[in-house]
């Protein structure tokens, strides 16, 4: 994701252990990264010298094998690298390695933990598994994106990644990767020229290209962008801070999110915590996500991606609408929340 963490402080009870390890977890994470036996070997011994109740993966890229007698939880936060291969993985050998490590992981789960109801219906589907091994435990958005009054501060941030005061534009948030369906958003932006009115609208794409550590789409968006005479038209901010990003969410007229699938959707979320409305993918969780607050369009289909977009710029009592429909879906969802079902599931591991 876009997310700059460095300012997260662990309270004064954790004790930190740091394995020696080769490679970052990022590194290892990447599309086309992995573990080596020795990274393994070095977290998994440095386990087994604590004795521990539980133990919980975040996600199954940071998986590896634990030989205590420990309950353990793997988050899966969805099955699109399962669905999707072809767009998330670069070659055979990355998918294999994957898709090893995944199954390990679910072997050795006492739980598995994922973000929504739409995720667990495809886990449990995709891996044959009953329902009584998974919890669900939501997302939320970060406290730093709320409803700003935009002045000089938030000018000076969207001029600094060249958008003018006053300036309309389409946000998309996230990663720059296939399953994303960017050029189908792009296609549809281009359809929207037709219309004399929406000539003037920018279309603004966060998300780290230059560093995303999954497959990346970004030469390809580059050369359709060309090919439509759009380069002036379409900008790509590569990453920013969650502070930038919640200026853009404020000064968005509409979040598009195209994602042929999603887990979830933290941008959603962040967008409706901000007042921003949101235009979505009728697949994956984001009907789920968004509910009565968004308006879906069919993700494969760019003219109906760009009909939704149309309605909702023509419609300013539509759009005030889902703003307020969205502020009020957002405080549904709080990491307090999430805190509190992720201490759930350790406690009935725990036996307690």
């Amino acid at each position: 994701g876009n997310t700059d963490n460095s300012t997260d402080v662990l309270p004064a009870n954790v004790k930190t252990i740091i394995a020696n390890t080769e490679f970052s977890p990022m590194k290892a994470a990447a599309a086309d990264g992995r573990r080596s036996i020795k990274d393994l070997w070095a977290m998994s011994s440095e386990v087994l010298r604590h004795k521990m109740d539980v133990f919980f993966f975040p996600a199954v890229y940071s998986y590896f094998p634990i030989f205590n007698r420990t309950k353990i939880v793997v988050t899966i936060h969805d099955v699109i690298a399962d669905h999707h291969p072809e767009l998330v993985f670069p070659d055979a050998k990355s998918k294999f390695f994957w898709k090893a490590k995944q199954n390990a992981a679910i072997r050795q789960a006492n739980l598995i933990a994922t973000v929504s109801e739409y995720s667990k219906r495809q886990i449990v589907e995709y891996f044959r598994l009953p329902a009584s091994r998974l919890r669900i435990i939501s997302e939320a958005a970060r406290p730093v994106f709320k409803v700003l009054s935009s002045g000089a501060e938030m000018n000076e941030t969207l001029a600094r990644h060249g958008l003018k005061p006053g300036e309309k534009f389409l946000l998309y948030v996230g990663g720059i990767s296939p399953h994303k369906n960017l050029s189908g958003l792009i296609e549809a932006f281009d359809l929207l020229n037709a219309n004399s009115e929406m000539a003037e609208i920018k279309l603004v794409l966060v998300g780290d290209y230059k560093d995303d550590p999954f497959f990346s789409a970004y030469p390809t968006l580059k050369k359709q962008i060309g090919e439509l005479g759009l380069e002036n038209r379409v900008v790509f901010t590569g990453f920013i801070t969650d502070e930038d990003l919640a200026c853009f969410y404020n000064a968005a007229t509409l979040l598009v999110f195209p994602s042929l699938e999603e887990g979830f959707g933290l941008p959603a979320m962040e967008a409706m915590a901000c007042g921003t409305p949101v235009a979505a993918s009728n697949c994956g969780s984001l009907p789920e996500v968004l509910g009565a607050a968004g308006r879906f369009f069919d993700p494969r289909d760019s003219q109906s991606i760009a009909l939704v977009i149309e309605q909702i710029l023509a419609d300013d009592a539509l759009r005030k609408q889902m703003s307020e429909d969205g502020l009020r879906r957002a405080e549904d969802f709080l990491w307090k929340k999430a805190a509190r079902e992720t201490l759930a599931i350790f406690d009935e591991l725990a036996g307690k």
